[in-house]
């Protein structure tokens, strides 16, 4: 055993992985090992740099985004402190059931662009590129970028370009070296994000327990005054009911980013080892912290104050300052601005890994021009970062009055692509288990499994096909049309068909049914590039389980 094996034969974490040679076949054909090596020919032309730590904490500052802090009070005006920690619930099963599909079939076959190609390889070859051009586009769009100059306003009246131009600077040069710089930076941002997610928890539980001097004890006053659930676009129970699901398609958002923790696969050390542990932890971490804000926000700020009724994107309008504000507290407001600020420049980060990797995938399947494949010596795919990186400046739209509404449109487009990359998630989980069967294969065989990851694409998949067909459903009650919701609600489903069909018609791509997915040259990289057990956490190593 190597000196590197060795090293990494220790990780700290309690898990436990199938035995891989216990696999029901004994050999493989040449014919699978030149598959295999053509399946990953690709991936190993990346770096592997990173590593288990990096890509638990690229996930998680993926998912804990903006939402938190800034728009769960319209989530708590819109459904009541109730109807709110349900939501959040509700849809954290959801999500847990999603993250195992993807981790699961990232395990098999770690792949950049996970999903993506993922669909290419249990489906169809039309079905990966519709949704890696879908997610290409909605990476590209730099409505984050936009986002930091509207955050920076808090601070400063300087013209909201200039803060543009300096942090679109800061964004291409973060992403320019290579993926352990990148993964670094992430690294530092998701601490400041625990930090101020811990530091919240422990200020809200002082205030609702009255030990803010000259304040009284809150306890669960605003559950009862003005009450558990606001009713939205109707009245009584409707109404209710109506504002509870409308939160849900919210918090659906407060989700969306969940599905990267796979994105970087080719470039991370022993990935199927980083993939499962980051899924489990990354889970852990995100739905603990945010049932724990939720809870803790519904009690000391009333769904009725009119300031988190009207979002304005920075911390003034943020729930948290409402309620530390409302307690005499003063220095706080700046320190939740500026780790909202780091929520941004994260968001924007993981559009350009996103664009960029999704092009070198799609590429390495003859599906785009093979100069996206080109990587620089540190093994960074560079003109697809370059590419991804030429769209920000179609941040300086948002600047001017009359091109905002039209910058608005390019977001509304991508905004619904979220729930379409959990419908592809869920449908290549249970392609998978059908090619498993059919070739006399069995979940004991795969590299790590999930309990409940039998069943966990078809929940996944119902789910997400009834937020997607009702993330709109406003409209639809009279005296609330708005075409621009309308259509960010549902333009991803006519824009999904009409790719799919151009890919059919323009590479002549077939349905692979599960008799003809190609597993046994999965299960042979598996063997051929073994990867080091765990081991349990033991002492202080614990306190690793906040970072690592």
């Amino acid at each position: 055993m190597s000196k590197e094996i060795k090293a990494n034969s220790t990780i700290d974490v309690t898990a436990q992985s199938s035995d891989i040679e216990s696999l029901n076949f004994s050999g493989y054909s040449k014919e699978d090992i030149d598959d295999a090596n053509e399946i990953f020919h690709h991936e190993n032309r990346l770096s592997s740099k990173l590593n288990a730590r990096l890509i638990s904490m690229i996930a998680l500052v993926a998912v804990i985004g903006t939402g938190l802090f800034l728009s769960s009070g319209g989530t708590l005006h819109t459904t009541g402190p109730v109807g709110m920690l349900i939501s959040y619930i509700f849809v954290g099963t959801v999500v847990a059931a999603s993250q195992i599909c993807i981790a699961e079939v990232s395990c098999l076959y770690p792949a950049t662009s996970s999903f993506v190609a993922h669909a290419e390889h249990f489906i169809d070859k039309s079905l990966g590129f519709s949704m890696g051009v879908i997610d290409i586009y909605s990476a590209v769009i730099p409505s984050e970028l936009a986002a930091v100059s509207v955050i920076m306003t808090y601070w400063s009246d300087i013209n909201p370009a200039l803060w543009i131009s300096i942090f679109g600077v800061v964004i291409v040069a973060i992403n320019c070296y290579n993926v352990k710089w990148y993964g670094e930076v992430e690294f530092a941002f998701g601490m400041l994000k625990i930090l101020l997610c811990l530091g919240l928890i422990l200020t809200g539980l002082i205030i609702d327990l009255g030990g803010v001097p000259g304040q009284q004890r809150l306890g669960f006053h605003y559950w009862k005054h003005p009450g558990p659930f606001a009713a939205k676009y109707a009245s009584g129970s409707l109404g209710k009911f109506l504002g509870f699901w409308k939160s849900v398609n919210s918090v659906v958002y407060a989700f969306g980013s969940i599905q990267s923790i796979s994105m970087l696969a080719g470039e991370t050390e022993y990935p199927r080892r980083a993939i499962y542990r980051a899924a489990k932890r990354v889970f852990y971490r995100v739905f603990t912290l945010y049932i724990l804000m939720v809870f803790i926000l519904s009690m000391i700020v009333p769904y009725d104050d009119p300031v988190i009724a009207k979002p304005s994107g920075t911390a003034s309008a943020s729930p948290w300052v409402r309620a530390i504000s409302l307690a005499g507290i003063k220095v706080l407001p700046h320190i939740i601005n500026a780790v909202v600020l780091t929520s941004a420049l994260s968001a924007a980060n993981l559009g350009i890994i996103k664009a960029s990797r999704t092009l070198y995938a799609l590429a390495s399947k003859k599906q785009l021009p093979k100069v996206f494949l080109k990587v620089n010596k540190h093994g960074l795919p560079y003109v697809g970062v370059t590419f991804a990186s030429c769209f920000l400046p179609l941040a300086y739209l948002s600047v001017s009055n009359t091109s905002a509404s039209v910058f608005s449109w390019f977001q509304n487009i991508s905004s619904s692509a979220i729930l379409y990359n959990w419908i592809v998630i869920a449908v290549n989980h249970i392609a998978m288990h059908r090619a498993l069967k059919r070739q006399g294969f069995s979940r004991n065989n795969l590299p790590y499994t999930f309990y409940g990851g039998r069943y966990a694409g078809f929940y996944s998949l119902f789910f997400s096909i009834i937020f997607l067909l009702t993330g709109g459903f406003p409209v639809f009650i009279h005296g609330y049309w708005d075409f621009a919701t309308f259509f960010s609600a549902y333009f991803v489903i006519p824009l999904g068909l009409v790719l799919f069909v151009f890919a059919k018609l323009f590479f002549k791509t077939e349905y692979i049914r599960p008799s003809e997915v190609k597993l046994k040259p999965l299960f042979y990289d598996v063997q051929n590039r073994p990867e080091p057990n765990f081991t349990k956490l033991r002492g202080w190593r614990w306190l690793t389980l906040l970072w690592g």
